[in-house]
């Protein structure tokens, strides 16, 4: 998405203003609330584009990796879930929103390809920056003047210049998760997936990145492998947990050594997130530490 937005001029005496207002407040209430909306969007896109990536299955790790048909097949994941993250209804075009027909346009680059029928309706409009994780959720009316000259095969049009300011945004420039890969040092992704077993990776993973919270989605794609939570138990001393206290490396959980992770200042981790960190670095007493 553009680095630099113009101003909305979606605002009272704007012809769009009435229609654009009632369907964004419906919306807002629909995900609970503008925090909620905040909070919700951005989750769900890195889910559907981690969804379609697979990285437990294909090997793959980023957007870039996709075929031409898998990345269509993310704008099909976004509308599916928006509909149901928000409770909408199907209709004549992809939802229907206080009796409107409203199409739904998703983007993970610049701009939104608009279809013939949905010229003159309402849109909503999904962005996802991979490159800068940062997402975007508004509403148009896709007016021929707000529309480019120009179309592809298809018969579709993207916003102009101008259409842009005639946005009404939701969300705007927002802070998205990022793909967690997109965040490691190339040379530390080789070497983690260097490993040729599901412990190896999962051990490089804990060496190669400390001091952060890593989700249980991450080790599912670094495992490669079904029960991959059982490589991180102690497991009589051959377990992930164990070999890794033998290099001097620390393995925590955050349900069970939530106040060990407190305590050595570590950022917060969710039920079913770890962290690791070096012994030497946040010396710990091994007895305290809780089974898991």
């Amino acid at each position: 998405m553009k680095k630099t937005l113009p101003d909305s001029r979606i605002a009272p005496g704007h012809p769009d203003h009435p229609l654009l207002t009632i369907l964004a407040q419906d919306i807002t209430r629909r995900a609970g609330g503008p925090a909620a909306l905040a909070e919700k969007l951005p989750l769900m896109l890195r889910d559907c584009v981690d969804a379609v990536i697979q990285t437990p299955k294909t090997g793959r790790r980023c957007y870039d990796e996709l075929e031409k048909t898998e990345k269509t097949y993310i704008g099909t994941r976004v509308e599916i879930d928006l509909r149901a993250m928000l409770r909408l209804p199907k209709g004549k075009l992809d939802t229907r929103i206080l009796g409107h027909d409203v199409d739904i346009k998703h983007t993970m680059g610049g701009n939104w390809m608009i279809p013939t029928e949905a010229v003159d309706q309402p849109c909503l409009l999904v962005a996802a920056d991979e490159d800068r994780a940062r997402c975007y959720l508004g509403l148009i009316v896709a007016r021929p003047a707000y529309l480019t000259a120009g179309q592809n095969k298809d018969a579709k049009k993207s916003l102009s210049a101008e259409g842009f300011a005639h946005i009404l945004w939701l969300i705007c420039d927002a802070p998205c998760p990022p793909n967690f890969w997109r965040t490691v040092p190339p040379d530390a992704v080789e070497r983690i997936f260097a490993g040729t077993t599901g412990n190896a990776r999962i051990m490089a993973l804990f060496r190669e990145v400390q001091g952060r919270p890593i989700t249980r989605d991450v080790i599912d794609a670094t495992a490669q492998q079904k029960d991959f939570m059982r490589r991180l138990r102690a497991d009589g001393g051959g377990g992930t947990r164990d070999r890794l206290a033998q290099e001097g490396i620390l393995l925590l959980n955050g349900h069970y050594d939530g106040p060990q992770i407190a305590a050595l200042g570590l950022p917060a981790c969710a039920a079913s997130e770890f962290i690791s960190i070096r012994m030497d670095a946040a010396p710990l007493p091994r007895e305290g530490l809780l089974p898991f």
